[in-house]
């Protein structure tokens, strides 16, 4: 071996175990269920779309879903139950002045509803994009009928003027805080509190720079506080980086805030935030070569625990087409805290090149720190509001709003990474297993319209299942969770579905349930069913860190199917394994069964081709599936295969051979031979008349046989259609081409319509699509 061949070789080494070790691409769902009417409770009225504007009223048990040019009130309990609807609907008016302005009217120019949200007396505050002429309004619902009282409030700066524009937005306190785009262009952003005094962001770069905001949450940080500090609103949101020295341009993904009792300036920064300071977000994920960008966050807190313990969920995806990778990182929120209160500031300095580089500040930080909230330590200088803050520390944060250091998640990797559908939402529930302990279970919404349910176990990312809950693959676009129900509601362009937190009773077998690790499940060995874990007061069998499947008792035997074939004959033996983790393995008479020409290993069975006597034998099917624990294997199905007339039940008997011999091929060849005397018939008459000769026509007859389950044959009766299935005559081609296909494979066709199939000897084909 070449000396430098070699040494590559062994610096690849390192890095190939640890790819290996680290790969996300085996991070698949336990179990994917594909879509089914039974999934959930599904909602969707004909003619509307984007139902992706929610807000959970449990105090009327009502889930209020904004959606284009119509507000729904549905039964919390059972969306697919509506108990009101209110249309708010664009003149014709407004709808051509926005197709004027060079708009689609078909989708841009109706009123999608964006901001829903309950105010303090028990209404709600509702705004619309309106044809790009956002407005808002205010609602209530009463006597079981939603009202609108038609106040038609400006909506600029509130909601977007674009339907399909990221934005965000929260009501605390009364006071509507929102992250949008102020103009019709979309290229003035604000992060905005409309009342009760007004007050925004600065518009410049350095503040915010083509913003993508994703979502907003406020914290209540001045309970307990030892500080005197201020509640915060927090925002987070995709920007391109102005401090980086890129030719191209770079998106980084950022979390920003403000403090809510923000009233502006006196002389610099009127109106404007004084409080607002941005940071970068890390989400480090493997393979990555530019940074992950921010789609979605939840924010979980625990009610007994105090605000620093609280996290940010978050996902991400990537920004290059290179990676189909998606991530889930999460935050502490002491630790955002600290980099805002404590951290460096990132300061412009210009250099000879006509360019603004971005470095750390090292400089003096004036007093109030800028950017601060004003504390006991400001009270102290008679410093009450931010309207008495002197002008060097206004100076400073409107220069200086970026902080250096970047916040990076939790063990500084993500908690679950994925390759496949994009990630597009996140929620995420806590919940006690049966072994005491408490787990944070990560409900994501896809691209595809599928939800990703996911738990890390000491750092051991593992996706439960995956659910597809639109029968068209729309993404979702919001996701929602009511504590008072325990269920989940996602919305979609297509429609709204409403899934439990864990269907439990989808699992069959106490090692399928204990295999699931599902910490919502366990198996109640008196009712021998999977069973809900709240649901049940006995104690459960459930190892959700390890799925230590040897704590089940043995499972029932599985009922042996009886099968029967025909010498030469193909039979399929159904199996299909219980998990995506787990493999199928056959066995004969006892003995292990390797693939051969003959016996073909599928996905969903066994298929035995040109069957013999050595055939004849008990089949079984295992499965068998490694957890963490220990690898367990289990029976799935069995027959007993015997050689005779065809029997029932999950096998499929195939009979590939034809009757060479039967009334249906000695039908075929006298058709055949009429229809060459009619041709040449024809060809003398015309010879004869001296015209100039025809194209052949040939005459069609229809007869098909099939033969049935006993084997007896019925004369005219329709048979399946195959692929490729056309009919067969000998006959000339009239110099075009005679189309000869290979015909697909027999055992395919009847395992589709479970019929016997009779194949006839190989002819040319004629080239017309009738049938003989």
């Amino acid at each position: 071996m070449h000396p430098l061949l070699s040494l590559c070789v062994l610096w690849l080494l390192p890095l190939a175990s640890t790819l290996e070790e680290d790969s996300p691409l085996d991070c698949v769902p336990r179990r994917s269920v594909p879509y089914h009417r039974d999934n959930a409770h599904l909602f969707r009225e004909e003619g509307v779309f984007n139902y992706s504007t929610m807000l959970l009223r449990e105090d009327l048990d009502l889930l209020m879903l904004g959606a284009r040019e119509a507000v729904f009130a549905l039964d919390l309990k059972d969306i697919s139950k509506k108990h009101a609807l209110v249309k708010w609907e664009v003149t014709q008016q407004q709808e051509d002045e926005c197709e004027n302005k060079g708009k689609d009217p078909e989708t841009e120019c109706k009123n999608y509803i964006r901001i829903l949200h309950k105010t303090e007396d028990g209404r709600m505050y509702v705004c619309g994009t309106n044809a790009f002429d956002p407005e808002c309004d205010y609602m209530s619902y009463a006597d079981g009928k939603l009202t609108l009282e038609k106040k038609g409030e400006d909506g600029k700066g509130k909601c977007p003027f674009d339907p399909f524009q990221r934005y965000a937005s929260i009501m605390f306190d009364n006071s509507l805080y929102s992250a949008t785009s102020m103009n019709f262009l979309g290229s003035e952003p604000v992060l905005m509190r409309s009342s009760p005094a007004s007050i925004r962001t600065y518009f410049k770069s350095s503040w915010l720079n083509e913003p993508n905001f994703v979502s907003m949450t406020q914290m209540l940080e001045s309970e307990m506080s030892e500080d005197g500090d201020d509640d915060k609103v927090y925002v987070f949101f995709s920007e391109t980086a102005v401090e980086c020295d890129c030719y191209n341009k770079l998106v980084v993904s950022r979390v920003a805030r403000v403090c809510k009792g923000d009233l502006g300036g006196q002389r610099t920064l009127q109106k404007k935030w004084t409080s607002f300071l941005k940071a970068r977000l890390d989400c480090p994920v493997l393979e990555s070569q530019l940074p992950y960008i921010i789609q979605d966050t939840y924010r979980w807190c625990d009610p007994q625990q105090p605000w620093k313990d609280c996290l940010f969920f978050a996902v991400f995806t990537p920004q290059s087409d290179t990676s189909d990778l998606s991530a889930v990182c999460a935050y502490s929120v002491s630790d955002i805290s600290r980099v805002f209160a404590e951290g460096k500031y990132k300061a412009p300095v210009p250099v000879e090149t006509s360019f603004v580089k971005w470095v750390m500040y090292s400089g003096d930080v004036p007093f109030p720190r800028p950017g601060a909230c004003i504390d006991n330590a400001a009270r102290k200088e008679g410093i009450t509001q931010t309207l008495d803050l002197p002008d060097r520390t206004l100076q400073f944060i409107k220069d200086k709003p970026l902080m250096d250091q970047a916040i990076q998640p939790i063990g500084e990797k993500p908690l679950l990474v994925r390759r496949g559908a994009a990630f597009t939402r996140i929620i995420v529930n806590e919940v006690q297993a049966a072994d005491g302990n408490k787990y944070h279970v990560m409900f994501v919404g896809t691209e595809e319209g599928t939800l990703v349910k996911a738990v890390n176990y000491d750092e051991e990312m593992f996706i439960i299942e995956e659910v597809q809950l639109f029968q068209s693959p729309e993404p979702i676009k919001i996701l929602k969770f009511s504590k008072s129900t325990g269920q989940i509601y996602a919305g979609s362009d297509y429609g709204v579905a409403q899934v439990p937190l864990a269907t439990c009773e989808r699992s069959s077998s106490c090692m399928d349930c204990v295999l699931t690790r599902d910490p919502y499940c366990g198996w109640d060995k008196v009712e021998r069913r999977c069973v809900f874990l709240s649901n049940s007061q006995r104690e459960l069998v459930q190892s959700v860190k390890d799925g230590d499947a040897s704590l089940c008792q043995d499972a029932d035997p599985v009922k042996p199917m009886n099968q029967s074939i025909w010498p030469g004959g193909n039979l399929k033996l159904r199996c299909t394994a219980p998990s995506n983790l787990a493999k199928t393995t056959w066995e004969r008479d006892g003995s292990p069964l390797t693939p051969a020409t003959r016996l073909q290993f599928l996905p969903d069975g066994l298929l035995i081709l040109n069957a013999s006597d050595s055939d004849a034998g008990w089949y079984r099917c295992l499965s068998t599936e490694r957890s963490k624990a220990d690898e367990y294997s289990t029976a799935v199905a069995e027959y007993q295969v015997s050689m005779g007339q065809a029997g029932t039940g999950g096998g499929t008997v195939i009979f590939p051979r034809a009757q060479v011999d039967s009334p249906s091929v000695a039908g075929l060849h006298v058709v055949v031979a009429l229809l060459v005397v009619s041709l040449l018939a024809l060809l003398a008459w015309n010879f004869y008349k001296g015209h100039i000769p025809l194209p052949c026509v040939r005459k069609n007859r229809q007869q098909s046989q099939v033969t049935n389950e006993q084997g007896g044959l019925y004369q005219n009766a329709p048979r399946p259609a195959l692929a490729e299935d056309k009919p067969l005559v000998v006959g000339t081609d009239n110099g075009r081409s005679n189309n000869n296909h290979t015909r697909e494979a027999a055992s395919s066709a009847a395992e589709e319509h479970d019929d016997p199939i009779v194949n006839l000897p190989t002819l040319k084909y004629i080239d017309d699509e009738s049938e003989i």
